[in-house]
């Protein structure tokens, strides 16, 4: 358990980062896009080396795959229409729950009942995060978004936690995943008229130099990976409402960037949402 415990918070201060690339670019679509594209570009070298997971583990990755279509389409749309702090606590708290819920109903996992009071801490703490800062701006058609990337990622976790039991290993079902994802998402931009969007991720992603659009693309398609490798690595470890609790940590990361480096205010709600958040960690933590 100690390791997945650290697996998942090292997760977490690396998807704040990543995000928080997205939420700045000028399109957060294809900014998205072109770290899924990297992603799925260097994982099927890798692949080369470790071989396909086993024939039933990769159902789930394609599944995985397949809902990471919405999962950018809304994150990007949420990220469009509201604040840093709205969307990414809300999409991330709502994902606890949900990731939670579906670890119990399809995979067996157990939670005690000091385990479901510290997910209820973590996803209020979130929650309120969200509503505290959607009370600056007119964001309810954000809102809307970040609860629908909510319920992907309780789907993607939830397949994703079993597809990673089912395989030989870590990295091949890791791997597997990025590559079916770029795809995935890639098929639908390309049908969808969005395919400009990744020429514009790999030019002028936040108004800095051209010239550090393609590191910042390629920075955030490997961070993007090794993130994920450690969250389906604390999966095959521990339950998935454990793991999809701690790395909510991130969360805090989010509120203080938001609030610091992103002018978006209501410093002390951001600080008090946050102490609730660690508090339910600790408690999670303690439950195990």
């Amino acid at each position: 358990m100690p390791a997945a415990t650290l697996l998942a918070l090292a997760a977490a201060v690396l998807h704040a980062g990543w995000n928080l690339v997205a939420k700045r670019s000028r399109d957060r679509f294809g900014a998205l896009w072109g770290q899924f594209v990297v992603a799925g570009v260097l994982c099927a070298l890798a692949l080369s080396f470790t071989g396909l997971p086993s024939g039933p583990s990769l159902w789930f990755a394609a599944l995985s795959g397949v809902v990471h279509i919405p999962y950018v389409v809304f994150l990007a749309r949420a990220y469009d229409r509201g604040e840093f702090s709205v969307a990414y606590p809300i999409a991330r708290g709502g994902g606890v729950l949900v990731g939670a819920i579906g670890g119990v109903l399809f995979l067996n996992d157990h939670l005690h009942a000091l385990s479901w009071c510290a997910l209820a801490v973590i996803a209020s703490g979130i929650v309120w995060l969200g509503v505290g800062a959607a009370r600056r701006v007119p964001v309810a058609h954000a809102v809307g978004d970040a609860l629908a990337v909510a319920i992907t990622i309780g789907v993607y976790s939830t397949s994703d936690a079993h597809g990673s039991r089912l395989a030989k290993s870590d990295a091949s079902y890791v791997l597997a995943e990025f590559v079916l994802l770029a795809v995935a998402v890639s098929l639908f931009a390309v049908l969808s008229g969005r395919g400009a969007a990744l020429r514009r991720a790999f030019t002028s992603p936040d108004g800095s130099p051209r010239r550090q659009a393609p590191f910042m693309v390629v920075g955030s398609g490997i961070a993007t990976v090794v993130t994920y490798a450690m969250v389906v690595a604390a999966f095959r470890r521990a339950p998935v409402g454990y793991v999809t609790g701690l790395r909510e940590s991130s969360v805090v990361i989010a509120s203080l960037v938001g609030w610091r480096f992103l002018g978006e205010g209501d410093g002390r709600r951001r600080l008090v949402s946050a102490a609730a958040i660690v508090v339910g960690i600790v408690l999670l933590v303690a439950a195990r």
